[in-house]
């Protein structure tokens, strides 16, 4: 089972920062995301999502994949791959997985104008090597689905990261 994190920053390069160094850290198998998401508050109110896979860009390689390969079958194999990655790229966009665009777009309305969240389904981590890593970047914890204990915990020891304790 994946936990939410939601985390608060003062800009979107923060975000985008702890973002990549925690895909970094995915890759070093220090833990497992199932989703990040970054969530900007542009300084006129509106909220940009800025997701970390775009699935209508998966959606129109698979789609182009398949469509080409139906293709050969009727000798048109690049009608065949237009017309697969026009259908992937549409089925690819209606598709939302991870965190749910509205409730990424519901919470965004509550940050300042100008600064951006961080959005992460931890489905695994190594907490005593990835907190001290992100605490660095500063941050507020704005919601998260752990139990009161395991939030207080979380929000404790990002706290002694941050001060060196």
């Amino acid at each position: 089972m994946s936990n939410l994190i939601a985390i608060a920053y003062p800009d979107v390069q923060t975000a985008m920062s702890v973002r990549d160094r925690l895909a970094q850290m995915q890759k070093e198998n220090l833990l497992k995301l199932e989703d990040a998401a970054v969530v900007e508050r542009k300084r006129d109110g509106k909220i940009k999502l800025h997701q970390a896979t775009s699935t209508a860009g998966m959606g129109a390689a698979g789609g182009a994949l398949w469509g080409g390969l139906i293709g050969l079958l009727f000798l048109m194999p690049l009608l065949g791959m237009a017309l697969g990655a026009a259908g992937g790229a549409v089925g690819g966009a209606l598709t939302d997985t991870g965190v749910d665009d509205d409730f990424m777009r519901e919470l965004g309305t509550k940050l300042e104008p100008g600064t951006a969240a961080l959005f992460l389904l931890v489905v695994q981590s190594t907490p005593d090597k990835v907190i001290p890593e992100i605490a660095q970047y500063g941050g507020h914890i704005l919601q998260t689905s752990l139990s009161h204990e395991q939030e207080e915990q979380l929000r404790a020891t990002a706290q002694a990261a941050r001060t060196g304790a």
